[in-house]
């Protein structure tokens, strides 16, 4: 260490003081270089906060080294200023990447704001529920079945995006399916893993519709290995399924029996031997009796 040169001792005790300012002000490049990194730290939080940020960040260095390059004439101000203005570029590159890794198309995306954001879903819970169905969106045009009774296997869980679905048995209307219900989620939960069966109603598109659908095996594979989806596809199929049949207690009635859209087979067996009884009480004496009593039911 050479003589002329302070100890650290007496810089930060005893600084040196300057006897004159310059009057001179230093090049444009230097005066823009500070205007740039002085509006880059005014950025926000969050991923487009870090966006704004990095990218005020490295245009007002690469100023620096230019002004250290051309006016300061210093090997290391222009050297630190470029390793800046490099980590500045992989910053932006990393954030560009995140940034198309989360995006989502855009029925994805509304279903998410729709369905999932209100229960506090994580987005990376949502999108293993989106990879089941691999992110494709299914179409029906008018007046083309989903399903026919007693014929399409229940090999898959739908959900409608748009449109709707027109349900009916034995050529009896039923009910609609709107967007953002399930098409088969009876059908769904009157089989177990094991089991195998047809849809008991046919379902047709009364307008262009779209959905998504899971394969069975498939997403009994997600349920098995992630309890957390598994619970959540466990509300909603029984909000689904409740819904369903609130909406065909108009379709109750008593005129020799009952009539529901019995998708599931316990439902749809109590309710038989229930249509069985009644039958038989006919020919009794009470038979005015008990359909006046089924009626006030």
């Amino acid at each position: 260490m050479s003589a002329n040169s302070p100890s650290w001792d007496q810089a930060v005790l005893r600084p040196p003081v300057c006897d004159a300012w310059n009057d001179i002000t230093e090049e444009a490049a230097y005066q823009l270089a500070s205007c740039i990194v002085l509006l880059g730290y005014m950025g926000g939080s969050g991923i487009f906060g870090s966006l704004y940020i990095f990218g005020l960040l490295a245009p007002g260095y690469f100023c620096y080294a230019l002004w250290g390059w051309l006016s300061a004439c210093g090997l290391d101000i222009f050297i630190w200023n470029m390793l800046l203005v490099l980590a500045c570029l992989l910053q932006l590159a990393h954030l560009a990447y995140r940034l198309r890794r989360n995006t989502i198309p855009e029925e994805f995306d509304l279903l998410y704001k729709t369905m999932y954001l209100p229960l506090q879903v994580p987005l990376e819970v949502y999108k293993e529920i989106v990879k089941c169905c691999e992110e494709q969106v299914q179409s029906l045009v008018r007046d083309q079945n989903y399903a026919v009774e007693g014929k399409t296997p229940i090999d898959r869980l739908s959900l409608l995006l748009s449109g709707r679905i027109r349900v009916c048995q034995d050529g009896q209307f039923l009910h609609y399916v709107f967007p953002y219900q399930f098409l088969d989620s009876p059908e769904w939960e009157s089989l177990r893993p094991s089991e195998e069966g047809t849809f008991q109603v046919t379902l047709t598109a009364e307008t262009d519709c779209s959905y998504i659908t899971w394969p069975r095996k498939k997403l009994y594979l997600l349920l098995r290995k992630d309890r957390y989806i598994a619970r959540l596809f466990s509300s909603h199929l029984g909000y689904d399924i409740s819904e369903k049949l609130y909406s065909l207690n108009e379709k109750l009635f008593a005129k020799f029996g009952l009539r529901f859209d019995i998708r599931l087979p316990s439902l749809y067996h109590s309710c038989a031997r229930r249509y069985s009884s009644i039958e038989l009480s006919k020919s009794s004496a009470g038979e005015r009796a008990y359909t006046r009593r089924c009626q006030q039911d």
